[in-house]
């Protein structure tokens, strides 16, 4: 991945409450300063864009805040969860590069 700095981590995939179908992955430490140390300009809810490779699935997204954690948390799409048989609450090894 030809841009900037890229940081790989697992997590569990969870599933936001306040609505169905909605699934992330929380971001460790590591993953949150990287994030944060890249300087950009703001944007809706925080977002960052990134782009993220789970298995042999790449894609861009973004992260987002989540205010209790500090951390950042990455919506994972259907199609992602399904091509790489991503199953709730089951470890997730994330390969993500913040893009400018």
């Amino acid at each position: 991945m030809p841009m900037g700095e890229e940081v790989e981590f697992t997590a569990p995939l969870w599933e936001w409450g306040a609505r169905d179908s909605w699934y992330f992955v929380t971001l460790d430490e590591e993953a949150s300063a990287l994030v944060d140390e890249r300087p950009r300009p703001p944007r809706g809810f925080g977002s960052v864009p990134v782009r993220v490779s789970v298995g042999t699935t790449t894609w861009r997204t973004s992260v987002f805040p989540e205010s209790a954690s500090g951390r950042y948390v990455l919506p994972v799409k259907k199609a992602v969860r399904r091509a790489e048989h991503l199953e709730e609450d089951e470890p997730v090894t994330v390969r993500l590069e913040v893009l400018d």
